[in-house]
């Protein structure tokens, strides 16, 4: 049997108590948060109960500390979390990162309506509700880079998410939180809490406003250590507990609370808390979004390139964000899908970006295609007919309405302007992995560094063993005077090509697709080739272009990986260089998350996709997995 994980938003009905309006849910028979005051609640079990007043207020420079919750609900605690971290913060590189899961999230218009009650909260919340994800399952980063505060919203069934979580940091405490284990049983299972004591490590504290026996017993079960001080108001007591370092034998030394909660090392983190120095090489769409996810952390960037930046297949005048989305049970580890939503929250930081939707033709399979209409959530595709169709055309199409173009030469300049981003122009030919120390052809050495990630397209196989194969494929854009019929700027058509407006004079189309073949002059047959697809769907629009003998171009070659996927991560686990290849056509789609996981690798943070997704990227999937070769005969006994 296939579970749907469509994402169902959060049935509620409203009580008014005392002049406040309460948010109650009809799928489990309670409120989401205590009449006697939420917010005060919230601070007294999970903020003091966490004891994150002192530790968050004691983070050294380029600390990063995380905190891990079992229900989003209203946002309310993540928002008393976030508002604690402005009182206390210290004036450094640190970083809060906060992880949440839910299963029915509420919509936009309830969040908004239940944090109403909170005015002293407003200005966050208003930053939390902006960015605020579509209902869709997988995991949702929110960043608040000038806050130094981020959040992973995880959507989903806490029973499929956190087995399904990577391990790239420990969480350093957890809210336990959720509706009352008589309302909420799963939440409060075995099976949950082992993976969130997974995720956990010597000193990660624990605080739930319940205490029952199944959350008691699952705790100390794995010998963390549990207290119950007394809860809010009326509650009796609270639950309290941390994960201490196993007592040595033969000693009456108790083992010091306080010392254990100082202690926040990094998991064997060999460059903990200080500002890094990075090496990226190449400048391409995987380079610069590398060197900005970096830069914001804090981190001292170098980014080399032997030619200008975006010289290969990042260059041409305009980047269109155009998913094929997959059916809504596979969105929470689907790499586009993922990486489309995280896209559309980067990317409208830089002015490059332009809001468009792309109109995606269904000439194959229609009906799978137009049906996804139905299984993602109201208003973010529409299906229309090909009379709905501005462009005269055979076809229906599905409308995907958040979608967007990038501007690669306006992104790069911004990018580049990152006081903490350094661009050389060199030709890297060799990195020594003792020290990640870069040489230039003329052998002189360029520094060493604390990590180097090598973006080089197909090139990038030069600097490791055993390299996965990267294919080139050819790839040309044409552009062409089109002011007698100009499409609407913020409108695409997708049809195994794509056209858009490059600006108000021209119209962009393209591309052309050429499995192994690294040629890149402009040809006058790419051209016939574009101008072909669009007059295979659009015949009337495309017979009053220009002739092609008029059109403009640019040809670039794209490295594909053998299963389609980015290669990204670790070859040696001995060495600190990272690869971040392979991404194909979708460079601009996939480098803004591929960045983060990157990031969480290198800084060992949390990491924003599945373990599953970890593991298709991973640059040693192809490696070949010698078997035991069976003995020639079984031995006598």
């Amino acid at each position: 049997m296939v579970v749907s994980r469509a994402i169902q938003t959060a049935d509620l009905e409203w009580q008014q108590i005392d002049g406040i309006d309460v948010p109650v849910s009809k799928q489990f028979g309670d409120v989401y948060f205590s009449k006697d005051n939420g917010l005060l609640e919230t601070r007294h079990v999970f903020l003091n109960g966490n004891d994150l007043p002192e530790r968050l207020s004691n983070l050294q420079p380029f600390e990063y500390f995380s905190v891990g919750e079992t229900g989003f609900g209203t946002g309310l605690n993540i928002l008393a979390l976030w508002q604690l971290w402005q009182q206390v913060r210290p004036n450094n590189h640190s970083h809060l990162h906060a992880i949440s899961v839910e299963k029915f999230p509420l919509s936009k218009t309830d969040l908004i309506r239940a944090l109403n009650v909170w005015p002293e909260l407003k200005p966050i919340a208003n930053q939390l509700i902006a960015q605020y994800p579509y209902p869709i399952a997988g995991c949702h980063r929110l960043s608040f880079p000038e806050e130094r505060f981020s959040l992973d919203l995880w959507l989903g069934d806490a029973h499929d998410v956190f087995p399904s979580m990577a391990k790239t940091s420990r969480v350093n405490a957890w809210f336990l939180d959720g509706f009352a284990p008589a309302c909420n049983p799963d939440i409060w299972e075995e099976q949950v809490l082992n993976h969130i004591v997974r995720l956990s490590g010597i000193g990660t504290t624990f605080s739930s406003f319940s205490v029952a026996g199944v959350l008691k017993r699952g705790l100390t079960q794995h010998g963390i250590s549990i207290s119950r001080p007394r809860g809010y108001k009326h509650k009796r007591e609270m639950l309290k507990a941390i994960w201490l370092p196993a007592e040595p034998e033969n000693t009456s030394d108790a083992v010091d609370t306080k010392s254990v909660l100082n202690q926040n090392q990094p998991d064997q983190v060999l460059h903990a808390f200080k500002q890094r120095q990075i090496a990226i090489i190449g400048a391409g769409i995987a380079g610069l979004s590398s060197a900005w996810a970096f830069a914001e952390r804090g981190h001292q960037v170098t980014l080399y390139d032997q030619s200008e930046p975006l010289a290969g297949g990042s260059g041409n005048p305009l980047a269109l964000l155009n998913p094929k989305l997959c059916p809504i049970e596979q969105s929470h580890e689907h790499l586009m899908t993922l990486a489309w939503q995280h896209a559309l929250q980067h990317y409208p930081k830089f002015q490059a970006f332009r809001p468009i939707q792309v109109h995606q033709l269904a000439l194959k399979k229609a009906e799978d295609l137009l049906d996804l209409e139905q299984q993602y959530p109201a208003d973010l595709l529409t299906a229309e007919t090909a009379a709905d169709s501005a462009l005269i055309t055979e076809y229906p199409s599905l409308n995907l309405t958040e979608a967007g173009a990038v501007s690669p030469h306006q992104l790069k300049d911004q990018i580049l302007a990152h006081p903490l981003i350094q661009f050389v122009q060199a030709n890297i030919t060799q990195i020594h992995p003792e020290h990640n120390e870069l040489f230039n052809e003329q052998a002189q050495s360029l520094g060493q560094f604390d990590h180097v990630i090598v973006c080089c397209a197909r090139h990038t196989a030069a600097f490791f063993e055993q390299y996965p194969v990267l294919k080139p494929i050819r790839g040309q854009v044409s552009w062409v005077e089109n002011t007698t019929q100009p499409l609407t700027l913020n409108q695409a058509y997708s049809y195994g090509g794509y056209c858009m407006q490059l600006d108000t004079q021209q119209l962009i189309l393209g591309a052309s697709f050429y499995p192994n073949r690294d040629d890149s002059d402009v040809l006058l047959e790419d051209h016939v080739h574009n101008y072909e697809l669009i007059h295979s769907v659009f015949p009337d629009y495309a017979q009053s272009l220009p002739d092609v003998t008029t059109w403009q171009g640019r040809a670039s070659v794209r490295a594909q990986s053998l299963d389609y996927f980015p290669v990204l991560g670790k070859m040696s686990e001995q060495t600190e260089i990272y690869s971040f290849a392979g991404l194909g056509s979708k460079g601009f789609l996939f480098a803004p998350l591929c960045s983060e996981i990157l990031a969480a690798q290198i800084l060992k943070e949390a990491c924003p996709v599945p373990e599953s997704l970890l593991q298709k990227l991973s640059p040693t999937r192809f490696h070949k997995k010698l078997k035991a070769k069976k003995p020639y005969f079984k031995a006598q006994s």
